[in-house]
């Protein structure tokens, strides 16, 4: 085993930092080259493997600072690993103001699904995009509320069960964004106003990104996610016409669609309350440890087939809040376990004690 000294400055690492980010950022503080420095404070995977994964103890003499303390930090270090469902696949740049007192270049983090907003500093984290695009939410003060409230349901339902009703939530309000119709709700209004203020006009093609839309229909996404984790409000979607009634009232409510009539074409609330309101939640399809291991770690950049990035390219250009803006939303990959989801029909028994569900085609791959 190689003797590893420690280094005169061992930055301390940032909680849910990438090992392979800190190594990089301890390795630019001190003028070394990254892949030295990597090699000797990891060890291969197997005898014949030329992937190489982080040695806590070597790394702990480097730094000076306990395995348990850099496990704390490192979730790549921790053992028993920690349940990699609970976090996203992608890593992203965290708050840049969070970080500025890191010294060493960019600090990548891997963090939980229920991450979208720093409340200290009112800045737009997450989803990961092309870009990683970190915005002010100064002129939004109720999406930094909805990140609290978004906390609070967490703890009250779960992790499972919030992810899918939050993703859920997203997509159905990307969907009411991109409606071709007359009839649309008082909180679309609001979603073209976040969106002139995330997006401002004649600046779409810089300031383009999913992300931000998602940042647009965040407060109502996280009102419905509630509902549709609510064990009373799913039973309400799928009992007698009267409860029906009931929970499409509260949908009005929240929309501020009043009255809300269901069972229109394509209406993905009553698609939602007549076969998905009675399926478990959806699980992530991707892991972040389902990515290729490689000998040597580098700071991630996320790959987009040149199709794709022409496809953003192409919406940013045609960018128009008023415009089906949602459908930029609505198949952005950080919806992807729930956008397969979506539209997929179950098959009805003829003793369904409820005559009001009707099943959709299948409209989505």
């Amino acid at each position: 085993m190689t003797i590893v000294r420690q280094l005169p400055d061992p930055a301390p690492p940032v909680r849910h930092e990438l090992a392979g980010s800190y190594v990089a950022r301890l390795a630019q503080i001190h003028g070394m080259d990254f892949r030295t420095l990597w090699d000797q404070i990891s060890q291969p995977t197997s005898p014949k493997s030329k992937v190489r994964r982080v040695n806590p103890e070597q790394l702990a003499a480097l730094t000076g600072r306990s395995t348990y303390q850099l496990a704390g930090a490192l979730p790549e270090l921790r053992t028993p690993a920690p349940d990699w469902r609970t976090f996203r696949h992608e890593p992203q740049p965290a708050c840049h103001l969070c970080t500025a007192r890191h010294a060493g270049g960019p600090v990548l983090l891997l963090l939980q699904h229920h991450r979208y907003v720093c409340i200290r500093h009112s800045i737009w984290i997450g989803p990961p995009d092309v870009d990683h695009l970190t915005t002010s939410l100064n002129e939004l003060p109720e999406v930094v509320h909805a990140q609290r409230r978004h906390m609070r349901l967490l703890q009250q339902a779960g992790w499972a069960v919030t992810y899918d009703a939050v993703l859920t939530a997203i997509l159905i309000c990307a969907q009411l964004w991109s409606w071709h119709s007359e009839d649309l709700p008082g909180a679309w209004h609001e979603w073209v106003r976040r969106a002139t203020v995330l997006i401002p006009p004649g600046t779409s093609q810089t300031a383009f990104s999913a992300s931000r839309l998602c940042a647009a229909v965040y407060p109502e996404a996280i009102t419905l996610a509630s509902r549709f984790a609510s064990p009373h409000w799913r039973l309400s979607a799928q009992g007698t016409r009267f409860d029906r009634d009931i929970f499409d009232a509260e949908m009005g409510r929240i929309l501020s669609c009043r009255p809300y009539t269901r069972d229109r074409v394509d209406d993905p609330i009553s698609h939602w309350a007549d076969v998905n309101s009675r399926r478990p939640p959806v699980t992530p399809i991707r892991l972040f440890t389902d990515r290729k291991p490689t000998r040597t770690p580098h700071i991630y950049r996320p790959h987009l087939h040149v199709a794709t990035r022409r496809a953003v390219e192409r919406q940013a250009l045609e960018f128009d809040p008023t415009k089906r803006a949602g459908a930029s939303l609505e198949k952005h990959r950080h919806l992807a376990s729930v956008y397969r989801r979506a539209w997929y029909p179950i098959r009805i028994s003829t003793r369904d004690p409820h005559p009001h569900y009707t099943p959709h085609l299948n409209r989505f791959p």
